[in-house]
């Protein structure tokens, strides 16, 4: 078994060494995937935006295909504090203005803010995850703060444009594992904790 530094290490360089061809090859693989659940029970989704630079899945595919399939569900993103780890949801509105942070993340503005408790759906960013459901992000535990202030019963998809790994040897407490993992060719459903 690896742990999550030798994953997060192993993951992001694969990820990084991918061409572009092949990236644009997953993402549309991924969103197909991603189009066989069905949102219609869903309120309030919460959606990363990819890095680009970092070739992370990308989400804006997603979220115009959902927008036109399922015009009721609306959507938010966060900004982070990267110094206390702490993140702020604000809905994403036509009018919302994005602006990169300094780790290269989109991000909103301002808005109208919601907090955790009312999503009731999050697409969680991860370098890599297992076949439990645990998944690697970029080490700052941001992801798993925030979901811990969402309500029980949360649906949680990783999304991922690898295979997940057979485990993760150093998860602990403080990581809350996935309710779904979807990659290009698969969806995986994990139990509930």
């Amino acid at each position: 078994m690896l742990t999550k530094k030798d994953i997060r290490k192993e993951y992001l360089e694969k990820r990084l060494n991918l061409p572009d061809n092949v990236i644009t090859t997953l993402n549309r693989q991924l969103l197909e995937q991603c189009r066989q659940l069905d949102y219609s029970t869903f309120r309030l989704a919460h959606i990363f935006l990819p890095i680009t630079e970092k070739k992370e899945a990308d989400t804006h595919a997603l979220v115009n295909w959902a927008r036109t399939a399922y015009p009721s569900l609306q959507w938010a993103l966060s900004r982070s504090d990267m110094h206390n780890g702490d993140m702020e949801h604000y809905l994403w509105e036509p009018n919302t203005v994005l602006m990169k942070n300094g780790y290269g993340i989109p991000e909103p503005a301002g808005g109208k803010q919601v907090m955790p408790a009312e999503m009731d759906l999050v697409f969680v960013p991860l370098l890599a995850f297992d076949l439990q459901g645990h998944r690697v992000g970029y080490g700052k535990g941001m992801y798993d703060r925030f979901l811990k202030q969402c309500r029980p019963g949360v649906t949680t998809i990783g999304l991922s444009l690898f295979d997940p790994v057979t485990a993760i040897e150093d998860t602990g407490h403080l990581d809350v594992p996935l309710r779904i993992a979807i990659t290009p060719h698969s969806i995986y459903y994990f139990k509930k904790s």
